[in-house]
This record gives structure tokens, sequence and C-alpha cells, in this order.
């Protein structure tokens, strides 16, 4: 094992790059509350300015994957669709069964020049989750508690506000509702033959009403659709912590566009049209699992050196007075100020491990092993 590999392995080393993620979090929230004051003056300067910040939050994540860990991430597709990436809204459906799925997706948008503007219809939990839910909050993302009664009104008012957004947006669906779990495709399964549809094998039965919603308000907005099928290759399961760790992936992603005029306007088509791509997603992991690549001609976007700047600019700011203050509070051999340190730092490891917390599989929330069996 090389130093480099070490020092990806310790503990110290995980804490420190969690202190300058959350710190440099909560500056960025700081200002981003500053800027609510531009929103009244000029809308649209707000939202350039919110897209920026978020990109100096989120890009250190990407800088894990792309930079500490290795990861690969490898496109298939076409030349044609390719060549629209980042110069168009879009609607993006993506499979949810991994840990880091949505690690995947920014590492793409970040390479695209979306990361700041990407969007998602999140469930209304993370909103109270510091640095997450606080800088979706001045993104405009729109929330819900994935109850369609309650809402349908917030979602439709959330989605027509986007409908002006001054930069490309990607705007990430979740047609499953949650990750995919053995015991919650089981339930899921159960309600597709109650219902007639055909079984998947390898997603949970789409949730149609966010989607027919998101096709409905962006129309006139949104060009396209964008089909993104995720697996890994050697059967891994990739997690957050192991990205910590610098273990290296390699990430395989499938995607196809459809223009949004292929998609019909009556809700009950368009519903239909959906259960069809969640099967053809179905036969393109099968595929996947059978011959270890999908169909297509692969791409490899290069990283660019942006995360890693932005992340080492955080830190140079961060750090060093953390040192500095570290040693002062050894220097003075006082136990009470030594304790307190200490206390301080397990604090921050807590709080470091309850954010990777949010996106481990076994700790998602129960959501699909009752809700499947209610109607949509």
């Amino acid at each position: 094992m090389g130093f480099i590999a070490f020092l990806k392995t310790q503990f110290i080393v995980h804490l420190l790059i969690g202190f300058v993620f959350v710190v440099s979090g909560l500056i960025i929230n700081f200002i981003q509350l500053c800027t609510l004051v531009l929103w009244p003056i000029n809308k649209q300067f707000y939202r350039r300015v919110n897209c920026r910040l978020a990109y100096s939050l989120w890009s250190q994540l990407v800088m894990l994957l792309e930079w500490w860990s290795g990861t690969e991430c490898t496109l298939f597709s076409d030349e044609a669709t390719v060549n629209t990436f980042g110069k168009e809204h879009v609607i993006i459906i993506l499979n949810h069964n991994f840990e880091i799925d949505f690690l995947c997706g920014w590492t793409m948008t970040e390479r695209f020049g979306v990361l700041g503007s990407s969007k998602v219809l999140a469930k209304r939990e993370l909103l109270y989750v510091p640095l997450i839910g606080w800088t979706w909050y001045f993104l405009e993302i729109v929330f819900c508690k994935r109850k369609w009664e309650e809402d349908r009104d917030t979602v439709i008012e959330g989605l027509k506000r986007l409908a002006d957004y001054p930069e490309y947006m990607w705007f990430l669906l979740y047609c499953e509702g949650t990750r995919f779990t053995e015991t919650k495709h089981r339930i899921s399964m159960e309600v597709a033959e109650s219902k007639g549809l055909p079984k998947l094998k390898y997603h949970l039965l789409p949730r149609t009403k966010g989607f027919t919603t998101a096709v409905q308000c962006l129309r006139g907005t949104v060009s396209a659709v964008y089909d993104v099928t995720l697996n890994f290759r050697g059967n891994k399961n990739p997690s957050l912590l192991g990205i910590l760790y610098g273990k290296k992936y390699e990430a395989d992603m499938c995607v196809r566009r459809f223009p949004l005029e292929d998609i019909p306007q009556d809700e009950k088509e368009a519903a239909n049209w959906l259960h069809k791509l969640y099967q053809e997603k179905d036969a393109l992991q099968e595929m996947y699992n059978q011959e270890g690549l999908f169909p297509g001609q692969q791409f490899k976007p290069p990283r660019r050196p942006w995360t890693l700047l932005n992340f080492l600019f955080w830190a140079t700011v961060l750090l060093s007075p953390l040192f500095t203050f570290g040693f002062g509070v050894f220097a003075s051999g006082s136990p009470l100020l030594i304790l307190a340190f200490l206390g301080l730092v397990g604090a921050a490891s807590f709080g470091v491990r309850r954010l990777i917390g949010v996106t481990e599989i076994e700790k998602g929330s129960s959501y699909g092993n009752q809700e499947f069996k209610k109607k949509e």
C-alpha cells in the first residue's frame, strides 16, 4: 500500500475532509441566506449566484468521486445525444439502486457544466438536513411528502416556478420513489400483478404522478427526457464510505434521449409510456448482467480540474486556522481546553457520520414497504 493509499484509509483524514465540507457548507448557506435580498430586485441574478454557491459545495463531493477515489464513469449513448448535454433543459430518469447513484449523476452534470443548476424532486425530510436541504431550499428544489393528495399543489407550483430558470437545468426524477431493496421489490411486484402490469426484475414499479406532472408543467421549457440506467462493473455495490476510503469503482451509464414531443400529453398515456420505459430499462439491466456492457457507443467525458481546485481553496482557507488553533490548545497544557477540543472533534465526527448515513440503503426510508400497497 502506497503512502497516498494509506492516507485515504485514515480516520483523521476523513475527519478533516468532513470538517472542510461542513464548515464551508455552513458558510455557503449563510451567504445564500444573505442573497435573499436579491430576489425582489433581480430574481435571475439571485438564481445565477446561488447556482455557483451550490456548485462550490456539491463539487466537493464530486471531487471525492473523481479525484480521491478515481472512480471512472463511462457513458453508453450516441454522439447526437451526447452533443446535446449541457445545452438544454431536460428531465432525467435514473434508477435508484445504489448509495452513490446521485453522485454518479452529479459527476456527469459537472462535466457538462450544469452541476450548480441541477434539480431534483426530493423527499421533504431532506429539507431539514443541514447543508443538503438548506442548499436545496435556496436552489428552489421541489420537496414533496410523497403523498400525492398533499403534494399536488406544492409540486405543481414548484415546477411552474422553474419555467423561466436562466441556467440549463437537469431535473432528476427517481420515479421508483425510493431505493431498491428486496422487500420493497417483492411488495412492488405484488402491486404490479394486481394491476395487470408486467413485472420488473431490477426495478420497482415506477410511480407515474411525479413524472406526468413534471412533463405537463415543464412542457415548453424542457426539451427532452434523458433515461439513464446505471450499473457498476464487477457486480460492485459502492458506498459513500467506500469512496471516502479511496475505493475505485467503474460506473457505466446508458443514456437515451427522448424528445419531449414524443411523450404523450394525455396523463394516462404518459403513465403507460413510463411503464414501457421501465420495461426497457429492465431489459438493459438484464443485458448488462449477461454481457457486462450496455449497448451503444462508449464515451468518457474528461474530468475537469475545477472540483479539485475548489476543494483545495476551501481546505487552505479552513484548515490553516484549525491547525493553528489545535496547536495552541495542546501547547497551553490546559486539560479543560484539550478535553473541550477533543469533544468538538468527536461531535464533528458524529455529524459527518450522520450526513453519510443519509445515503446508506439500510438506513433508507420505509417508504415503499407499505406505500406500494396503496393506490397512487
